[in-house]
């Protein structure tokens, strides 16, 4: 793409406009795999990148970063961990979430030729009083359960779980959402879904936070069921999968809605067709978001912004009428909002 593309959904206009080059200093070995979350302490930018395990790094603005280092985890876990959300307290403690790859959780299998791949990830929280460098686990909050595996499946990388996701607090302050991918062995439950927890129980979260189900928020985070708000248009499971997967959402203060980036999968092995968005004005309601739209082809996985003003001091969770267009880790693009 060069120069600009525009796009409309209701009153919304949509404007992708070439801008030079950024990429994030990400894990040295792997670059970026995941959503990338950032936040800002003592007037610089801190963001962490994943491949497996989180590497932070900080700097004046997005274009300014310092080399990345690992953080540290206080616990062992098995799998990798991916640290996809943050929020931060006022007085500066930071709350996470992070995706897990038990390594361990699908039985051994060799399948059509290759080592087995097969994992269900989970989602996790966790908490650092230093600014991100180190992190202390508080437990898995969101998982699908055994009974939800498809282990017969050509899928290349997953066998069922919750996972790929962002976490953003409401307005009000209230809750946190989490959207995510759901994997389950039911296609009914496949797709794009959404989880919730009181910002009071951000401390002690595990068996607090509650999926949508049915119409309420009374599912249980670990085992129990999804209706998801974009459900797939074919199985993950089946030769030619076609599913919305990976959202990153961000409050934008312009728009005075929620923003949506998501990836589209359309076989096996995840093939990227394109990046799309949609809008919400209210996240407690997951019927309200409007039809995906198409504003890029597939050109890799994990968009997400980071807002353009570092003088507001803007995030991934929240940007404003212009903000940086990321995919998997870097920048070629400003995508900027109007109302018509």
């Amino acid at each position: 793409m060069s120069g600009q593309a525009q796009y409309q959904v209701g009153k919304i206009r949509i404007e992708i406009e070439d801008a030079p080059a950024v990429k994030f200093p990400g894990d040295p070995t792997g670059g970026t795999d995941c959503n990338s979350p950032c936040w800002w302490s003592e007037g610089r930018l801190c963001l962490l990148n994943s491949t497996g395990h989180p590497y932070r790094s900080s700097g004046a603005d997005i274009t300014q970063m310092s080399p990345s280092s690992p953080v540290v985890y206080s616990a062992y876990r098995d799998g990798g961990r991916w640290i996809e959300s943050v929020h931060q307290d006022p007085d500066g403690t930071l709350y996470g979430w992070y995706h897990n790859e038990p390594a361990c959780l699908i039985p051994e299998k060799v399948q059509e030729g290759r080592p087995n791949r097969l994992t269900a990830p989970l989602i996790g929280a966790l908490v650092s009083h230093d600014n991100g460098l180190t992190w202390d686990d508080l437990g898995i909050v969101l998982a699908g359960g055994p009974d939800t595996y498809e282990y017969e499946t050509p899928n290349y990388f997953f066998a069922g779980g919750n996972g790929d996701f962002s976490v953003i607090l409401d307005r009000q302050g209230e809750y946190f959402y989490f959207l995510m991918g759901t994997y389950y062995r039911d296609v009914k439950q496949q797709g794009v879904a959404l989880a919730r927890m009181r910002c009071a129980d951000r401390g002690g979260p595990v068996g607090k936070v509650m999926k949508w189900h049915d119409g309420d928020w009374q599912s249980p985070g670990l085992g129990g069921q999804v209706t998801p708000s974009l459900p797939v248009r074919a199985s993950w499971y089946a030769p030619e999968p076609d599913a919305f997967w990976g959202p990153s959402v961000h409050w934008n203060t312009y728009l005075q809605q929620y923003v949506i980036l998501l990836n589209r999968a359309v076989d096996p092995r995840w093939k990227q067709e394109g990046i799309y968005i949609c809008f919400t004005p209210d996240i407690s309601d997951p019927y309200s978001w409007s039809q995906p739209l198409r504003i890029l082809d597939g050109i890799g996985w994990y968009p997400q912004v980071i807002g353009g003003s570092p003088s507001k001091q803007e995030t991934d969770r929240e940007a404003g009428q212009l903000a940086r267009l990321f995919v998997h880790g870097s920048s070629k693009y400003w995508i900027r909002f109007s109302i018509m």
